[in-house]
């Protein structure tokens, strides 16, 4: 096929691509479909760390947004019935964790000990890392929350005076990261108990991480629930305490 031939084909499915970037349904189908496509690789793969179905279909997504040059804002208002059933999901992690409820009690202690120290070490050792590499103050800010999940990390990074837009994309890169790594570490650090991984995970990971922690066990998808509902809690009660301790 010569240039001649060529052209006209580029210019029709570029037409075809813009009558269906007017439809509200397409981004909605492509989110969709990004996903399907990411958990079949991440199933494929024996459910592996490194074949997150999140990271893929963020991937797949990034990369047609570009191609066709569409803009977040196009593609959000055709894709934000997902957004919208983020909180449906988040409330049914409370199934497994009713579940296991007496498990839940009998460890309430350590449990207690372990977000304390989980929350200030996700804010203390984010914030510090980045004023030692310089980052502005709104940086600073809207690095603080990052270990919590989307729509509460959004709302005390705009509090404190960070950025919320930045803090989304923070949160969801530690989310994935998480994901990623938690199996490994917990692994290397010798951690056996679900209860502990789970919790762990949940704490650091938030929403992606307790996906993950699901995915792997039951026990351990309850504690990721619980560590990330208490930690959405913690953090935006300390974290204006120790901003203010931290950066002024």
């Amino acid at each position: 096929m010569n240039a001649e031939q060529t052209a006209p084909l580029a210019e029709e499915l570029y037409r075809v691509w813009v009558y269906l970037s007017a439809s509200p349904l397409l981004f909605l189908t492509l989110t969709l479909t990004a996903y399907v496509i990411g958990d079949a690789v991440y199933r494929r793969a024996g459910l592996s760390p490194w074949a997150n179905p999140v990271l893929i279909a963020v991937l797949l997504l990034v990369g047609l947004l570009l191609a066709t040059g569409t803009s977040y804002a196009d593609y959000f208002e055709g894709a934000q019935f997902v957004h919208f059933l983020l909180g449906p999901a988040t409330v049914a992690l409370a199934v497994p964790l009713y579940r296991n409820v007496r498990a839940l009690r009998r460890a309430l202690l350590p449990l207690a000990v372990a977000l304390l120290g989980g929350t200030l070490t996700a804010v203390g050792s984010a914030v510090g890392i980045a004023w030692a590499l310089g980052a502005t103050r709104e940086t600073l800010l809207s690095l603080a929350p990052k270990s919590v999940t989307t729509p509460i990390a959004m709302g005390i990074s705009e509090a404190i005076g960070g950025l919320p837009s930045l803090t989304a994309v923070l949160v969801i890169l530690t989310g994935i990261l998480g994901a990623v790594l938690a199996t490994a570490t917990l692994n290397l650090l010798r951690i056996t108990d679900w209860r502990a991984r789970g919790f762990a995970i949940g704490l650091a990971a938030h929403g992606i991480g307790t996906a993950r922690a699901l995915s792997l066990n039951e026990v351990a998808g309850a504690f990721a629930s619980l560590a990330m509902g208490l930690n959405g809690l913690a953090t935006a009660i300390l974290v204006p305490v120790l901003i203010r301790l931290l950066i002024g």
